[in-house]
């Protein structure tokens, strides 16, 4: 059983400033990409120790708590309920 995900951040300067310059040619034909941010790297570059961290939902630890096999038994919006077919 899944109860959260695992993530790890990128923080390496060289690769993030890459990263955004691809990102900012991008932005002239898509609005969403991400501007370059000077100030991030300039955190990253001076000492951003590496990080990461877990994602728990609350869902997950109801799936535990009342040991349910499926998510989808304990969904609280029906709407959102997956039907197998």
């Amino acid at each position: 059983m899944e109860l959260g995900n695992a993530y790890s951040e990128l923080n390496d300067p060289e690769e993030q400033r890459n990263r955004l310059k691809e990102q900012e040619a991008q932005r002239k034909e898509n609005a969403e990409a991400h501007p370059m941010d000077e100030d991030f790297l300039h955190a990253i570059d001076v000492g951003m120790p590496p990080t990461g961290g877990v994602g728990l939902g609350v869902d997950r630890l109801v799936m535990l708590a009342t040991d349910q096999a499926s998510i989808r038994d304990i969904i609280f919006f029906p709407t959102m309920k997956i039907k197998n077919d």
